[in-house]
């Protein structure tokens, strides 16, 4: 984490002041990015950008009614409620550890994985990768708790009765695998609502022990990441969260025990594959953008220079592939090129 004059505890006490979503049901994307320029050495460009962000946003949701230790499972998908569960978890937050916290929470709202459209676990991933690398300060506990808060408020499971298929075992194949749903209209909730079926690459009870699930979520960050250098043009914006939602998951890991890693294997791999089936393009691949001997550094720093956040995020978990992966890194790179060219920072 490079942050050494403070900018991105600057940056969430800005953000804090304004709610996880604008426009009725957009998710302020803000923490995730300016999170991503700070840690890839971009922090100089962090408050000018959030300025031109920040005119978008919203003030925080006001209060609906407590969040208790006994009401919580009501309340538990209920947007009214953005708002008090944040300050649920801020409390919480405030009277235990924070890996603590998350422990008990995480498997409570791992079945919700897709709320939100995987925004509030993309969140709640990036800020859990900040509190595991540097210094446990306020606005760092704080994001956390915001996080969870929009997740919990966004809850959102994936349909019941879904019907395992047959898979293929490499991760890219059965991305390609997934079928699209019948009617590509609508937004993300309309179309999650159509899945019948879905490859089961992924189970909670498919007996995967801890450290091979963790290096089967690896495996589907790197398929997701290059799924979108080829199929993009599907829908640039939201074939992001294919690869960034399972990334978010892969991230939190460390801080959780090692028990819940095949469950959080089993739920990044169901949202990854219901964005897949939601956006995935009529027309099949295209051939992937040429990084033109660009580095990933340099990559990064283009997609901070073009400013849209989704680009800057897609960005943020293709530089995570290409250092882990280097045979992988034409691929993931070339996401990036493809975040860059398909996405527009106004919109």
């Amino acid at each position: 984490m490079r942050d050494d004059d403070g900018t991105l505890d600057e940056a969430l006490v800005r953000l804090h002041a304004t709610g996880p979503e604008f426009r009725g049901w957009l998710s302020n994307h803000a923490p995730m990015a300016v999170e991503a320029m700070v840690r890839h050495g971009q922090g100089a460009r962090v408050h000018r950008w959030l300025d031109g962000y920040r005119v978008r946003l919203e003030e925080r949701p006001a209060p609906y009614g407590r969040i208790t230790q006994e009401n919580w499972r009501e309340a538990l998908g209920d947007a009214r409620y953005l708002g008090d569960w944040t300050a649920y978890f801020g409390e919480r937050l405030g009277e235990r550890p924070w890996r603590a916290v998350l422990a008990e929470w995480w498997p409570r709202l791992l079945p919700g994985i897709a709320a939100g459209a995987t925004h509030p676990v993309i969140r709640v991933g990036h800020a859990v990768r900040t509190l595991l690398a540097g210094d446990e300060t306020a606005p760092r506990i704080a994001e956390l708790a915001h996080g969870l808060g929009y997740w919990a408020a966004r809850h959102q499971p994936l349909p019941d009765g879904i019907v395992p298929a047959p898979a293929p075992a490499d991760a890219r194949d059965a991305l390609r695998a997934v079928p699209p749903v019948p009617d590509p209209s609508g937004g993300i909730t309309h179309r999650l609502a159509q899945i019948t079926t879905l490859p089961a690459w992924a189970a909670p009870d498919d007996g995967t022990a801890p450290e091979a699930a963790r290096e089967r979520l690896d495996r589907l960050v790197r398929a997701a990441t290059g799924y979108y250098a080829t199929h993009a043009h599907g829908e640039p914006v939201m074939l992001v969260h294919a690869a960034t939602a399972p990334n978010a998951v892969l991230r939190a890991l460390p801080a959780l025990p090692p028990g819940l890693w095949p469950a959080s294997l089993a739920a990044a791999w169901a949202a990854s594959a219901g964005v897949v089936a939601s956006y995935a393009p009529a027309g099949g691949p295209r051939p992937p953008a040429a990084g033109g001997g660009a580095t990933a550094e340099e990559l990064f720093d283009r997609a901070a220079v073009h400013g849209d956040a989704h680009a800057i995020k897609l960005a943020d978990t293709a530089l995570d592939v290409a250092a882990a992966h280097p045979r992988d890194g034409h691929l993931a790179l070339g996401a990036v090129l493809r975040a860059v060219e398909l996405t527009d920072p106004t919109d």
